[in-house]
């Protein structure tokens, strides 16, 4: 009798990877995020601030509708990369071609942005820039249950945590000292180029075999999106808990360049966020690797979730109730110590309810949706509460309570401890 070995791209992972493996695919997460983040944190926003006079829009309802339209973008790329890249039965790897393609285009997408010269091609720019670093950040997401072993995945995703921080610093810090948008634009494309060099030249990605990937079909492919809630009721929790904790925290960062500049009336709001990022980033890198570690050796999830939500959500509303420099600087830190703990271990606990090895890329990406919708729905649920209903202290109290929501339901998920 003879058995069928299941293909080594398609097994669940039994060896711990190494240090160099971790520190190579980290470094090119953290390299995305700089090319995410020294857009989103100061370039945009400055953009609009020029393009505004004479449009007919605030420069609030601008960084609103451009941000709000890439992340629609985002929306769809991710999962959908996912997919291509479960299917990818390239030499380099099902991963690998797309983390190359990604980033190459994304670094191209940050040049056309920095010759923006109006709201119009400003969006499209950001949008070129959402679909191409989707395409690498959903492969460099799959790589983590297609290689580590479960009891390891809280401290890879601890580092994977550090890094995005530090690329959201980074990319805070480039945008910051490049002297200009244009010259921060090309700054950030340079390092998200680079950042990814290190993987995809070290680390062979593992091979898919032709006759292992599944007949083509549009109508299997684009029914495979939709996860029944019902069918996978743990992973639907554990999406929903991540979307509300991640627009919790994309209420907190949306409007913070002007929150600075119009209500604490700072002299300098472009180093106030680089301040106020940086003080997060430093509590976050403590917790970060941390948490993820000791949620590996508990063996438990979900009390780490649910504690650091609730963290976030007390921080959240301190930015409501304490509107000081002070305040703002003591609200970073404890959302830093509570995302950091966040972030880590509830991607640990996302690739825990994942269903099936083949569709590894593509359930991540739907997962991630819940990072990008944030995005779409924060622009939204702001505007109107900053412009005409109470400002930001009444921002933030609605930041605090769906946090606070999304906290409490992580003890929905029955399949995880």
């Amino acid at each position: 009798m003879t058995t069928t070995r299941e293909p080594a791209a398609l097994a669940e992972p039994d060896e711990r990877v190494g240090r160099g493996w971790t520190s190579a695919l980290s470094l090119a997460n953290g390299a995305i995020w700089v090319g995410w983040y020294g857009p989103l944190q100061i370039l945009l926003a400055s953009q609009a601030k020029d393009f505004a006079p004479g449009s007919g829009m605030s420069k609030e309802t601008m960084l609103a509708w451009v941000t709000g339209v890439g992340a629609v973008v985002s929306l769809a790329a991710n999962p959908v990369f996912g997919a291509l890249s479960d299917r990818t039965a390239s030499r380099r790897g099902r991963r690998t071609p797309w983390i190359v393609a990604g980033t190459a285009g994304g670094a191209l997408s940050l040049l056309l942005l920095a010759g923006a010269g109006g709201v119009w091609t400003m969006t499209l720019g950001w949008c070129l820039v959402q679909l191409t670093l989707n395409a690498a950040f959903a492969a460099v997401t799959a790589a983590v249950p297609d290689r580590v072993p479960r009891t390891q995945r809280g401290a890879v995703g601890g580092w994977l945590g550090a890094a995005q921080i530090l690329g959201v610093v980074g990319g805070t810090g480039l945008a910051t000292a490049a002297g200009g948008i244009g010259a921060g634009y090309a700054a950030c494309a340079v390092f998200t180029a680079a950042g990814v060099l290190p993987y995809v030249l070290r680390y062979p990605d593992l091979r898919l075999a032709p006759a292992d990937r599944p007949p083509w079909s549009w109508r299997d492919f684009l029914a495979g999106f939709w996860l029944s809630p019902r069918r996978y009721p743990d992973l639907g929790w554990a999406w929903l808990t991540r979307f509300l904790i991640n627009l919790s925290n994309s209420l907190v960062l949306l409007y913070l360049l002007y929150y600075l500049r119009d209500r604490l009336h700072r002299a300098d709001p472009d180093q106030g966020v680089l301040i106020l990022t940086a003080v997060n980033g430093l509590t976050l890198m403590a917790t970060v690797v941390v948490g993820g570690i000791w949620s590996d050796r508990a063996g438990r999830r979900k009390p780490f979730v649910v504690w650091s939500g609730m963290l976030m959500a007390a921080a959240t509303a301190l930015l409501a109730a304490w509107q000081t420099w002070p305040g703002a600087i003591v609200a970073a830190a404890f959302l830093g110590i509570g995302f950091g703990v966040f972030t880590s271990v509830d991607f640990a606990l996302m690739t825990d309810v994942l269903p099936k090895a083949a569709d590894r890329g593509k359930d991540l990406g739907v997962i991630n949706v819940a990072n990008a919708l944030p995005q779409v729905a924060a622009p939204a649920l702001a505007a109107p509460i900053v412009t005409y209903l109470g400002g930001y202290r009444v921002l933030y109290l609605v930041a605090a309570v769906i946090g606070l929501a999304g906290a409490w339901l992580v003890g929905r998920i029955r399949g995880v401890d």
